[in-house]
């Protein structure tokens, strides 16, 4: 679904305004970049958390030169189980 598609959706469903629902999903997701470093739950769906990647050896792909790739910290996206089971049983 698109974001339009999702507002036009979500709208219909809880009898708010398209504009309502649009500022609704545009607060969650400030709050869910704001807050990602605590581990932000959107509750059924899943949680934002920051993960350190090690350090490692990668290759060029155009050369095959082996490079180093430094460690850093990445924002992952963790499903939850209730979702996992929602969508994979049909």
């Amino acid at each position: 679904m698109t974001k339009t598609q999702t507002i036009a959706a979500l709208a219909e469903k809880t009898d708010l305004a398209k504009a309502q629902v649009g500022r609704v999903l545009e607060e969650l997701a400030k709050l869910a970049y704001k807050e990602a470093k605590n581990k932000f739950v959107v509750p059924g769906i899943g949680k934002l958390v920051l993960v350190d990647r090690k350090a490692r050896i990668g290759r060029n792909p155009a050369t095959g030169e082996s490079i180093q790739i430094p460690a850093k910290t990445v924002v992952k996206f963790r499903v939850a189980k209730v979702c996992k089971q929602a969508v994979l049983s049909k």
